[in-house]
């Protein structure tokens, strides 16, 4: 029996997911824990696939006739209470400031002192405090519609927390629209999901479902909530990105009223919809590998690293002269609106070590360069998307030239075996006794390896959906568009009358 090649991260997906994953956090040097409970440091490999992520939403958010904007970290308590749905949603992550200052405390140390006449909460999310603006800027429907989406920090004080996917605070894009007309605020919330259903297929190379989530999944104080869901290698479900029709619920509650055409008094139809940090946490869970990340190069941190291999310093000028030259002519190329992003590695370190660091990055390729290589007028080339261990040679001047189709090609291989990898996984079930088995864990001590994606029947009963979720921890990840495409049918559950199938999964 042949030796199986040893990984860079240990453990692999199959021995143990969920520690694989931070191990691929920390391999590619994205981001690590704080010493604050719960959060994170972004590291600079990682900020800048969130840069890039930032670049790309924002010009597809200004394309769409959205502006950029931004509101106040802290929301005074008495604005989350004035919506009640909202605030039962987010009571218990709420983190809520109550003093304004620190003084010596009689036996050492500080204490908290100037009490605040109302607590402050620090930003779960921004519909609240975003609607008193609106509630003044807001006169008449010749004000609206008003689309504003900041990009900022919010702080829900999670119980468990994971790097990207789940922690205290993060980073994200708020949506918030007003508009005259329940038709216009309903094709809002509908076109904001297609932009990140968008993104996410053709930038992040990962496949999702779009669909309506149902009422117990729903954003707190929502009329409906539009999501897109995503399938990781453990056949989990994540909730990538969300779109919510609100309705007049917010705008009763702030009071955005505006006279409208006939000079009736009317309150506004509002949406808000956002995306996050939780976007890098997918992309690892859907491209990464047993050796570090992968990443889709329409918005990798980088796009190409040159690797000198040197021997001696009889070889070294020869060796960074050639590796230079070959940098100038990569940066001519621009890729998806970026100029491309090439990195020299100059380091003094073992050629071997420099190669897999990279590789453990997700760097979309590898080009090293030795005395062969330039004996030959060629590059040996390594791309992400293969095995770490093949590699080929290339004819510089054709590398030059090629490069820009070579990413793409990547890109379109990435998308193809992560919606592959959804097919082989997903499957339709119409017997609660095989939806069980679908979704009882192998073995006990992997949980995650279970089924992956149902579509089954549902009767649209709260009843089912929690039995469902009770017996299995298995949720209804959205009802999806062309739901009745699938014809009527029976409820997995109960058996009664179902007007099509919806996704069910298990879920991050």
């Amino acid at each position: 029996m042949a030796k199986k090649a040893k990984t860079a991260i240990t453990p692999t997906r199959e021995m143990d997911y969920p520690e694989w994953y931070q191990q691929v956090i920390k391999a590619s040097d994205m981001a690590e824990n704080s010493d604050v409970r719960g959060c994170m440091v972004i590291k600079p490999w990682g900020y800048a696939l969130w840069e890039n992520i930032k670049t790309v939403l924002d010009s597809m958010f200004k394309e769409t006739g959205h502006v950029n904007a931004y509101f106040p970290l802290f929301i005074p308590l008495s604005y989350l209470e004035k919506e009640a749905e909202h605030v039962d949603g987010f009571a218990k992550e709420c983190a809520v400031v109550t003093h304004h200052r620190l003084v010596p405390g009689p036996e050492g140390g500080l204490v908290p002192a100037g009490k605040l006449e109302e607590p402050l909460v620090v930003r779960p999310t921004s519909e609240t405090i975003i609607g008193a603006s609106y509630a003044r800027w807001v006169q008449s429907y010749r004000d609206l519609p008003i689309m504003f989406y900041p990009w900022a920090n919010v702080v829900r004080w999670e119980v468990r927390t994971r790097l990207f996917l789940r922690t205290a605070e993060f980073l994200w894009q708020e949506g918030h629209t007003a508009h005259e007309t329940k038709d216009e605020a309903w094709d809002e919330t509908v076109k904001m999901l297609e932009v990140y259903k968008k993104f996410s297929e053709e930038y992040m190379a990962m496949p999702v479902i779009t669909g309506e989530k149902t009422a117990g999944e729903r954003f707190p104080g929502a009329v409906n909530t539009l999501c897109i869901e995503a399938m990781m290698q453990d056949k989990k479900a994540l909730q990538a990105g969300t779109s919510h029709f609100l309705g007049q619920n917010f705008a009763k509650s702030s009071g955005i009223m505006f006279q409208s055409r006939s000079g009736e008094q009317e309150y506004a139809w509002t949406t808000s919809w956002g995306v996050s940090t939780r976007l890098i946490g997918a992309m690892i869970m859907t491209h990464a590998d047993d050796d570090g990340m992968v990443m889709p190069p329409r918005v990798a941190s980088s796009h190409v690293v040159v690797l000198p291999i040197i021997r001696n310093e009889e070889e070294e000028a020869d060796v960074m002269a050639y590796c230079e030259e070959l940098v100038v002519e990569l940066r001519k190329n621009s890729y998806h609106g970026r100029a491309l992003d090439v990195v020299l590695d100059k380091r003094d370190i073992n050629a071997g070590e420099k190669g897999w660091n990279w590789v453990k990055k997700g760097i979309p390729l590898r080009v090293e360069v030795g005395p062969k290589d330039i004996a030959n007028n060629g590059v040996f080339v390594g791309r992400r998307d293969l095995s770490t261990r093949e590699k080929f040679s290339m004819d510089k001047g054709e590398f030059c030239n090629d490069v820009v189709s070579i990413l793409d090609d990547i890109q379109d291989k990435l998308f193809e075996r992560a919606l592959a990898f959804r097919a082989e996984n997903s499957c339709e079930i119409d017997d609660y006794d095989a939806f069980k088995a679908f979704y009882t864990p192998k073995s006990r001590k992997k949980p995650e390896i279970h089924g992956g994606f149902a579509m089954a029947h549902w009767c649209d009963s709260e009843d089912c959906e929690n039995k469902i979720n009770k017996d299995l921890s298995v949720t209804i990840r959205c009802i999806p568009f062309d739901r009745a495409e699938s014809g009527m049918g029976s409820c997995v559950v109960c058996g009664a009358e179902s007007s099509g199938r919806v996704l069910f999964a298990k879920s991050y």
